[in-house]
């Protein structure tokens, strides 16, 4: 959206009004990205999720994939079902009806010729659809995940019927978009795989990416210890046994006064019990959540970068947004997760860092201590490669760009 306007495009931006809104983490500094001169409208919502805390006792409504859940009690389970089979394709659906109605106006009232609906919430393709077959606009699906085959899909307890119903919405989404964007080449082969004809000449990949304002500066190293930092959410599923015990060895191997491991986002209570239990205790740092400005900080003033991959099915695919800003810091990144992966695939593109398997400890200690000694030597070196500038946003909205007929 910020770049566009480069290639003679001016965005309008509709989105879900505040006041009726319900998330599990608000950043509101990241409002302020959004540039003056573009036009911001609301449209209000229903959402289940209020009732949803005073149905479970809980403070705060589930992240995407229940990374914030440990292991669902009853009244969860129950919690689920009732958004699995109610409310399809998710319960952010409340707000279809309000915002198609505000959409309509809006394409009339400005001459819109081209409307790019983004999600997940998948429920927002269900609008762009609607507004495609009444009002026969040029019609982006951008979809950042899967759909009804994301990873957690099966946690929400659909019934066959409510699973058929929720495919069927998915695949007329696909059919009909005029062009469908997604994150990564997995992403693409799994929905092409289910349009027919020439249903992959019309998915392109645009990923994730960094924003250049964002990382103006290049922070001198300043840290006494070698220091490691992970951003983001660690749920059960993200299986960094391996790179703890690494970390162990390497915390044994050379004393605990020459590290530092900082966590920088929600740890759940299993990873917190398994390093405070252990020689970690004393070198781990658990920051919590903080926003996005304070995060880059954190990634820019790091020495190396832990990066994890859900251990779930198909998670190839998966392209955290995280992945691009550590790009960006430019320092080394040490990751777990499918070696054969979209993410790793971009790692080795990008000369940032390696990926390896869960269990792979003694692969990963060996990398470490290579990073260690080199920090050791030369602390305040930064990768030098170039690939990284490919996933800029700049870089990235001239894809976008080209799919947007211009009169």
């Amino acid at each position: 959206m910020k770049y566009l306007p480069k290639y003679q495009i001016e965005p309008i931006v509709l989105t879900v009004s505040p006041d009726c809104a319900s998330y599990a983490l608000i950043d509101s500094s990241l409002s302020q990205e959004v540039e003056p001169t573009v036009q911001v409208f609301y449209a209000k919502s229903r959402e289940p999720f209020n009732f949803y805390k005073k149905l479970t006792a809980k403070k705060e409504i589930p992240f995407g994939g229940f990374a914030n859940e440990d292991s669902p009690g009853f009244l969860q389970k129950v919690a689920r079902f009732i958004r699995g089979n109610f409310f399809i394709p998710d319960a952010r659906i409340g707000w279809n009806s309000f915002a198609y109605e505000q959409a309509e106006k809006l394409i009339k009232e400005f001459g819109i010729t081209t409307v790019i609906t983004s999600s997940p919430p998948h429920s927002t393709q269900l609008i762009g659809l609607k507004l495609k077959r009444k009002l026969g606009i040029h019609w982006i699906a951008d979809l950042r995940d899967p759909w009804t085959d994301i990873y957690y899909y099966n946690k929400m307890f659909h019934s066959p019927m409510a699973k058929r119903i929720d495919r069927k919405k998915e695949l007329e989404v696909l059919q009909n978009a005029d062009n469908i964007v997604v994150v990564s080449n997995s992403i693409k082969e799994l929905f092409a795989s289910k349009v027919a004809l020439n249903g992959n000449d019309k998915i392109s990949v645009v990923a994730n990416g960094f924003d250049m304002d964002d990382f103006p500066d290049r922070y001198p190293n300043t840290n006494s210890k070698f220091t490691i930092v992970y951003t983001g959410t660690l749920a059960e599923n993200y299986h960094i046994e391996g790179f703890l015990n690494a970390m162990m060895s390497l915390v044994e191997n050379y004393g605990t006064s020459k590290f530092a491991l900082q966590f920088i986002g929600r740890v759940t209570e299993k990873y917190r019990q398994f390093i405070e239990s252990s020689v970690l205790n004393s070198i781990c740092n658990f920051v919590g959540h903080v926003d996005h400005k304070t995060s880059v900080g954190f990634l820019q003033k790091a020495d190396a970068l832990f990066l994890a991959i859900p251990d779930v099915p198909q998670n190839e695919g998966i392209l955290t947004g995280k992945l691009f800003e550590y790009l960006a810091a430019r320092r080394p990144i040490v990751a777990v997760g499918p070696v054969d992966g979209d993410a790793s695939a971009i790692i080795r593109e990008c000369e940032a860092g390696k990926m390896f398997e869960y269990t792979d400890e003694k692969l990963i200690v060996n990398y470490l201590t290579i990073m260690y000694l080199k920090w050791i030597e030369s602390p305040s070196q930064y990768l030098t490669g170039r690939s990284y500038l490919n996933y800029s946003r700049e870089g990235l909205t001239k894809k976008l760009a080209y799919m947007i007929p211009i009169d």
